[in-house]
């Protein structure tokens, strides 16, 4: 199955956001498209704040949280910080058995998510 994820990228007040347009994200050639995707933009524009929401997403597999380490990584080469935004409770206790929740900063909505960390 060849799962179309859809990432949409953009720049609000100086902060990236990428929204993830599908509402299951499992398919290891969707999550890689997407990794993908997300590792040019950071090449090409070394963001210091990311906003990573989630508010479509009802299910993901294990490889997005490789996916969300690893953008992480490279936006640490920059001094940089990735948020995440609108991700439903039973996606949360994942990050909080992983011990995750405590690397990653988290918002209940994309605009708050945006405005918090423009001011930091």
């Amino acid at each position: 199955m060849n799962e179309k994820i859809g990432v949409e990228i953009t720049s609000e007040r100086s902060v990236a956001v990428m929204v993830f347009r599908a509402t299951s994200i499992s398919s290891t050639e969707g999550i890689t498209a997407a990794s993908a995707q997300i590792n040019e933009f950071i090449e090409k524009n070394h963001p210091k704040k990311i906003v990573i929401d989630f508010e479509q997403v009802k299910f993901f597999s294990s490889q997005v949280l490789g996916l969300l380490l690893g953008t992480r990584a490279k936006l640490k080469m920059y001094d940089g910080e990735v948020v995440i935004s609108a991700i439903n409770p039973q996606l949360y206790r994942v990050f909080k058995i992983t011990n995750l929740d405590k690397i990653f900063r988290f918002f209940p909505d994309k605009e708050s998510a945006v405005k918090m960390v423009n001011t930091n």
